[in-house]
């Protein structure tokens, strides 16, 4: 085997964690779609503020806004914690996740737009949690 043929940790890291951005995108906006498909109403309203639908385009980059901070605060964490990045970082990622559901509670919206929302939230955090961090050797 030459060394081109081997995928270095680093490319292998890359790879993944590309994967898991893409794929908490694409499944926020499957899950979006179905209920939108279901009739789901995603007219949201927040205390103070005029009424918002909550379009495809936001959820893509609400998800992947989400999904590269997310791997940016796990990079810093790698470069400046090393030894315990993976622990924080999944706990930050549980503690952000739960607080990413507050809003929800907030604002005037159907159930069922309340639901679907709710669970494009955990269709970011779950990829994320699952193929962000290094896995141990």
């Amino acid at each position: 085997m030459s060394a081109a043929t081997v995928a270095s940790p680093t490319t292998s890291n890359l790879r993944r964690r590309a994967l898991g951005v893409g794929v908490a995108v694409v499944a926020s906006l499957a899950i979006w779609a179905i209920g939108a498909l279901a009739g789901v109403d995603f007219t949201v309203e927040s205390p103070g503020q005029p009424a918002t639908v909550i379009g495809a385009g936001a959820i893509v980059m609400v998800s992947l806004g989400a999904a590269l901070l997310g791997w940016a605060t796990l990079a810093l964490l790698e470069r400046f914690a090393a030894r315990v990045a993976r622990p924080v970082w999944v706990s930050l990622a549980v503690v952000v996740t739960l607080l990413s559901f507050v809003p929800l509670l907030s604002v005037e919206a159907t159930g069922g737009a309340k639901l679907t929302l709710a669970a494009t939230h955990l269709a970011v955090a779950v990829p994320l949690v699952a193929l962000l961090p290094a896995r141990r050797r």
